[in-house]
């Protein structure tokens, strides 16, 4: 039997064909090597003479938008400046409503620490307690400047909370106090270290509100909660050491953050292995006004914003 190759066949004639395709491949590249190409130097030039006279024109227009937005930008720095003067001249000459005073106690959590032992062999647990302050507001013809007097010292967080509680102020009473000056004063007991946190921002956006409308506190009601410039009051911590202080201090209402409608409190659980009893903690949801109500003795009601707050307040 013969077996063979279709290239076995044809060997012969493929060398000749490839030769042939190779000697015109190279015939061609020789002829567009020698081949001059034909360049209008002409046409070129006429195109890089309208480039460049294009970007002469785009240079002049952008000195010229320059120009315009350093003008737009100076005569509305005229405006701003104006405007300016034209609200101190209103707020000096007319009889702004915008002033008064306002008082009300503030429920706060402090803490300490507390060692067991002795060196090296101690140990150290932080404890929170809550507190009472007594937060106030004065509103004077000023310059629109948000201060904060505190006694022990202020931190950051709650200056920021004091300057949110007058924008809020300010929104809900569709006011302008930027020609008086707010004065927070703010006093603790001694044995705080310092006064800090955005907890005290609704009571102090309430007592802007209440100073400037002259409204009358009811002093059994205390309350805590953060505030946004919107009026939006939202949730804090230490509910349970706020609502005891509260109590302790004798008030009667404890107004509390919507937000704020769940604690998580523990619950002893035992469980019997043989003759070994072993107790956990186990978490468990209730709600913050039975809780609060039941063991604390404190009346307890959620709101989620200032309209809430000035509502519930005109009931009391």
């Amino acid at each position: 039997m013969t077996i063979f190759t279709l290239g076995d066949r044809y060997m012969g004639k493929v060398p000749v064909v490839l030769v042939v395709l190779l000697l015109a491949s190279l015939s061609l590249n020789i002829y567009f090597i020698h081949e001059p190409v034909q360049v209008d130097t002409g046409v070129l030039k006429e195109r890089i003479s309208a480039l460049e006279e294009e970007n002469r024109y785009l240079k002049m227009e952008l000195y010229q938008t320059n120009i315009s937005l350093q003008q737009a930008r100076e005569q509305l720095a005229t405006y701003r400046e104006q405007l300016a003067e034209l609200r101190s001249m209103i707020n000096r000459t007319s009889a702004s409503p915008e002033s008064g005073s306002a008082t009300l106690d503030a429920p706060a959590v402090m803490q300490r620490v507390e060692y067991s032992g002795e060196f090296p062999f101690y140990t150290r647990r932080i404890i929170e307690e809550g507190t009472m302050m007594k937060v106030s507001v004065d509103i004077k013809p000023g310059e629109g400047r948000v201060l904060v007097e505190t006694t022990p010292l202020m931190g950051v967080v709650f200056q920021d909370a004091a300057n949110n509680a007058v924008a809020a102020a300010e929104n809900y009473l569709g006011c302008d106090l930027s020609g008086s000056d707010v004065i927070f004063s703010v006093k603790a007991e001694g044995e705080v270290p310092e006064v800090d946190g955005p907890s005290a921002g609704a009571l102090m956006a309430i007592l802007v509100i209440a100073a400037v409308e002259n409204m009358t506190l009811p002093d059994r009601v205390t309350m805590t909660g953060t505030i946004r410039p919107d009026g939006h009051v939202g949730k804090i911590g230490g509910v349970v050491e706020k609502a005891k202080a509260a109590k302790a201090s004798g008030k009667h209402i404890f107004i509390l953050p919507e937000e704020n409608s769940q604690l998580v409190r523990y619950e002893e659980v035992k469980k019997k292995y043989g003759g070994l009893v072993i107790i956990t903690q186990r978490p468990v949801l209730v709600d913050a006004k039975d809780y609060i109500e039941e063991n604390i003795g404190i009346r307890v009601e959620y709101v989620s914003s200032l309209k809430d707050i000035l509502e519930f307040l005109d009931t009391v």
